[in-house]
């Protein structure tokens, strides 16, 4: 299937651009050796569970850093849903081609999306977000609040930690991450009009020494907030 390209907008910063073509380069180095690194998604797929539950049959969903698009982009298909994958960096996107054929694809910039409202029932972002800066995390969670219909779903993934857009080693390639206490996190989820219908905490070691040990926080939230009122 034929993958829709994102266009940046004219007046993007160049250093913006960059940073991105470089965390874009780096999961493109990393391919599947990060399902193989992480092959125990056990609270990723009971997120995506607790969505399904909350879903019509052929619901439309988007799967934010979709990667190779397991296990969530397939789950999601699996069970009826109509699956858009937007994914940054376009090796991992033909890793996602060939595991989910089914499912429509988008190569670019969550940033960058059309501005248009109720494009999905749901907003998957399964680890993605933690790659932008704070400020950023915000903007991209009030855009995710736009493009749901009214009363959409939002499944979240982060990893704890207090750190705002930091370079970290990341199964042999190097990486920025940002990530939050998850007091903050639910903070800034009510800030952008999303009410938590469901959460849980995993502590995960990866099956490699070249990733650490980490806490994962997943929520499925609900878009409870008039975007036309966010501030």
């Amino acid at each position: 299937m034929a993958v829709q390209r994102l266009a940046a907008p004219a007046q993007r910063d160049r250093l913006w651009l960059d940073r991105e073509t470089a965390q874009a380069n780096a999961y493109d180095e990393i391919g599947s050796r990060y399902d193989e690194a992480f092959p125990h998604k056990e609270g990723q797929l009971a997120c995506a569970e607790q969505l399904l539950e909350r879903l019509r049959p052929g619901a439309r969903v988007l799967d934010v850093g979709a990667g190779t698009g397991l296990p969530t982009a397939r789950q999601l298909i699996e069970a009826g849903c109509e699956v858009t994958c937007l994914d940054l960096a376009p090796g991992m996107l033909e890793l996602a081609q060939r595991n989910v054929p089914g499912a429509t694809f988008i190569l670019g910039d969550l940033l960058d999306l059309p501005d248009e409202p109720g494009q999905y029932e749901a907003v998957v972002a399964f680890f993605s977000l933690l790659h932008l800066p704070r400020a950023r995390v915000r903007t991209a969670m009030k855009l995710i609040g736009r493009i749901l219909i009214p009363g959409g779903y939002f499944a979240l993934a982060m990893v704890e930690a207090d750190v705002d857009d930091v370079a970290i080693p990341f199964l042999g390639s190097r990486i920025r991450v940002t990530g939050f206490l998850r007091d903050d996190l639910r903070a800034l989820l009510r800030e952008t009009g999303f009410e938590i219908a469901y959460e849980e905490v995993v502590s995960y070691a990866p099956e490699t020494s070249t990733a650490q040990p980490e806490i994962q926080l997943f929520l499925l939230c609900r878009q409870t907030a008039d975007p036309e009122h966010w501030g």
